[in-house]
């Protein structure tokens, strides 16, 4: 029984340090993937039971990726296993290249992820009515993975209606990736999607990227941010939270961090300020902020769990209660950045102190 179940690709992270992609000799590697990072970041650091609907095909680094996600303590009995042909003609596992950046070379990112296994699943390949009886509490997908293919738009359509028919909350991470997009309608395909997907939605992360006619198409500075988040929700008007993270980068090693949120109850939200963060390594920092976020609104009262372990309505959530969430996933996205790789290596105490003004001081 899991508490919360994301949908989504997990690639093989290769990660060349300090140095180029075009100059490494050596890699370390790392499992990552946008919706993924959610659930390994609340089993690990918060210690909810997690599990990852994906797909891998059949061969050694399938497996050396499900090595990986078994390290993270997330359930791999909804991974779905594709026969290897032995080179990937029909299906193959997706791998991703990332320099971190320094000063003002920022962070690059190099995929290589087309006919992966994941992005040929189709409507009906999983059981959702399974996968949500056991009394899942949270469902987690975004952009990320219905950017894959045309086929995964409908599968990710599918699992979020069949989670609210279990009663079980779902969130969505817009998180627009150009090059999903590039010759498949680019960023307007890409709102179109979204806003088809975010309208299953009780929690929509990263709603910003649905400001403006397009993904990227506004920058949104700080006094907008209050407006932007009302133009959003009116598009949205079943969403009972939206949040976003906002992020200021005067070089690849220093951040300004913080959050925002809107809610019917509540209205906007301000969320803590983290002024001159210091990152190592900023991708996944998005997917902590998210991680932290559901943790509060799921031990908390605004989405407790009700009746065999739903999730109980957000109409109480007040103000206070949004101020915790986001607190919770910013301290979280801010820790995340300290440590190489896509996944958290935080704990649930280093976030707490975080939260409550704790310094980098030596703890011995």
């Amino acid at each position: 029984m899991s508490d919360v179940v994301a949908l989504g690709e997990v690639m093989l992270r290769f990660d060349p340090g300090e140095g180029r992609i075009r100059t490494a000799r050596t890699f370390q590697v790392w499992e990552g993937g946008g919706e993924y990072n959610v659930v390994r970041g609340l089993r690990r650091c918060f210690g909810l039971r997690t599990a990852v609907v994906t797909a891998l095909a059949d061969n050694q680094v399938g497996r050396l990726v499900e090595d990986l996600i078994l390290q993270g303590g997330v359930d791999t009995s909804l991974i779905r296993w594709v026969p290897d042909d032995g080179i990937g003609r029909t299906a193959r596992n997706g791998l991703n290249f990332v320099e971190r950046g320094y000063g003002i070379r920022g962070a690059v990112g190099v995929s290589d992820r087309a006919n992966t296994a994941v992005s040929q699943l189709r409507k009906g390949d999983v059981d959702w009515d399974r996968v949500f009886s056991p009394g899942v509490r949270w469902f987690h997908t975004g952009g990320v993975f219905a950017g894959l293919s045309d086929t995964t738009v409908d599968v990710a359509d599918e699992a979020m209606a069949a989670a609210r028919r279990h009663g079980v909350r779902v969130s969505y991470d817009p998180n627009y990736r150009p090059s999903l997009w590039a010759g498949r309608g680019g960023a307007e395909r890409a709102r179109e999607v979204d806003l088809r997907l975010a309208r299953h939605a009780d929690v929509v992360v990263g709603a910003l990227g649905l400001a403006g006619p397009h993904p990227g198409a506004v920058r949104v500075a700080a006094y907008e941010v209050s407006d932007a988040l009302a133009e959003v929700a009116a598009l949205l008007p079943q969403a009972e939270v939206l949040v976003t993270t906002l992020r200021d980068v005067p070089s690849a090693g220093v951040n300004d961090w913080s959050s925002a949120a809107w809610s019917p109850r509540t209205g906007f939200v301000q969320g803590p300020e983290l002024p001159g963060l210091h990152v190592l390594d900023r991708i996944g920092s998005g997917d902590g902020f998210a991680a932290g976020l559901i943790y509060a609104l799921l031990t908390a009262g605004g989405a407790e769990a009700g009746p065999a372990g739903r999730a109980a309505p957000m109409a109480s959530l007040d103000t206070a209660g949004l101020s915790r969430a986001l607190a919770y996933g910013t301290a979280h996205g801010a820790l995340t950045m300290t440590t190489p790789g896509d996944v958290s290596m935080a704990s649930l105490a280093e976030v707490e102190a975080l939260m409550a003004g704790g310094s980098a001081a030596v703890r011995r």
